[in-house]
């Protein structure tokens, strides 16, 4: 979907906001060819991931990194490189022994899911302050 970000008027930003509909683990190359056609520089790419390390409902914004074992953003940094912003939505980690992938496969529980609209509204919400006001500004915002 394309479309503008921002107030009315000549200082709003275009986005194209996309899903690939490929696996996950292969997201790069989609990403790169609709960055490449719509000329998007790799720094004003905007990855929304979910995030293990981070407690679930979290967020935290950056620039470049690496892909602390998700599949996706390894692919998309193997296609295009590293240096695109990161949106991470925390999840947290599995419970007791509980295998990573069977974990981020699951659906989420009851609990999670009475909270889930809010939060995914406000990644949602922190991605137009990055686009808008840039990463300092958004950082300080929802890096919570």
């Amino acid at each position: 979907m394309e479309g503008r970000i921002g107030p009315p008027g000549p200082g709003n930003r275009r986005v194209v906001l996309a899903k690939p509909m490929s696996y996950m683990n292969l997201s790069g190359g989609p990403v790169n060819a609709l960055r490449e056609f719509y000329k998007v520089p790799v720094a004003h790419v905007v990855a929304v991931h979910d995030e293990l390390d981070i407690d679930y409902g979290v967020l935290r914004l950056k620039l470049g990194g690496g892909d602390n074992g998700h599949n996706g953003l390894k692919s998309m940094t193997k296609a295009f490189g590293a240096e695109y912003h990161r949106v991470r939505f925390g999840i947290g980690r599995p419970p007791g022994r509980m295998q990573v992938a069977d974990f981020v496969l699951k659906d989420f529980s009851g609990a999670e899911r009475k909270e889930l609209d809010y939060f995914v509204d406000r990644a949602a919400d922190a991605v137009e302050c990055l686009v808008i006001d840039g990463l300092e500004r958004a950082q300080g915002t929802y890096n919570s």
